[in-house]
């Protein structure tokens, strides 16, 4: 089997992977995803016990048990570039054998589950409430670099929006995992990730936006029975790299701000304390 080059496969002096600073016992095969690296700690707050905390630059890892269960938290940072560099390195730690720096033959999945912030562009969807994305619409570029385009999905796109210069992509949610989330306290929906906070989302502040009309355009887009209720940052390319590489995930959101509505949450950290203790003992009952 092909080594890995080291320009390839970049590990660090102590053999962890290069941007995470993580070896492969270090993480958990149930990891949590936060944009944040100061969600980390309200996270391992949570946990029964906490074994490991490694940092590096922007990516703070967790691992501890909670229940019986143990469980890694890393922060991506934002963006779905970050996603790229997070979700190749956590693959390559349990599916790559650092040492002959070949592939493994038996292949190992893991179960992500990010625990996010996003604004709703669904009036019936309001600060403070949380969101299951069941699928994603990308509007970033990281996952061209992976995969064919999917040309009627993107037709079906452009025909319905009349957004004739964007090639966006739909990426879904592990099914298993979308039915641990099953309940009422979540809404379900399609959401879409942007390569930026400003502009991309349509916001302006002194630089005017060359397509004030988008976010007006996307909220009435339809892909099958779902309607597109809100943007972030992340999501398409987590669940796009997770299906490329075998392994599960999903994507939980905290509304913070109703675009629709121009409002913002006024306890935004109660409302995503209330979301990480939710989710955890969803986990739980699960695992």
């Amino acid at each position: 089997m092909k080594s890995l080059k080291s320009s390839e496969l970049i590990l660090n002096d102590d053999g962890s992977i290069y941007h995470l600073n993580l070896k492969p016992e270090d993480i958990a095969p149930m990891i949590i995803t936060v944009g944040d690296p100061n969600r980390v700690e309200m996270i391992s707050d949570c946990f029964d016990t906490v074994e490991l905390k490694k940092s590096s630059r922007e990516f703070v890892t967790h691992t501890g048990t909670y229940k019986g269960h143990r469980i890694s938290v890393i922060s991506t940072g934002i963006g779905a570039d970050n996603i790229d560099i997070v979700f190749n390195e956590l693959d390559a730690l349990v599916n790559i054998d650092f040492k002959t720096r070949t592939v493994k033959e038996q292949l190992s999945s893991l179960k992500i589950i990010r625990i996010g912030t996003s604004g709703s562009i669904d009036e019936h969807i309001d600060v403070d409430q949380f969101v299951v994305s069941e699928a994603a619409i990308g509007f970033d570029q990281a996952i061209h670099f992976y995969q064919v385009e999917d040309h009627g999905f993107i037709d079906d796109f452009r025909l319905k929006t009349g957004l004739k210069n964007l090639s966006p992509y739909i990426s879904k949610a592990d099914s298993s995992l979308l039915s641990w989330f099953d309940t009422t306290d979540f809404h379900r929906g399609l959401t879409a990730t942007f390569v930026g906070f400003y502009g991309p989302q349509g916001r302006a502040l002194r630089l005017p936006s060359k397509t004030p009309n988008f976010i007006d355009q996307l909220s009435r887009y339809h892909y099958k029975d779902l309607n597109v209720t809100n943007l972030e940052m992340e999501t398409s390319a987590i669940y796009a790299f997770s299906t490329l590489m075998g392994h599960q995930a999903l994507s939980l959101n905290c509304i913070l701000a109703q675009r629709s509505k121009g409002s913002f949450s006024k306890d935004p950290q109660k409302s995503i304390q209330k979301l990480i203790e939710k989710t955890l003992s969803i986990i739980a009952s699960n695992l």
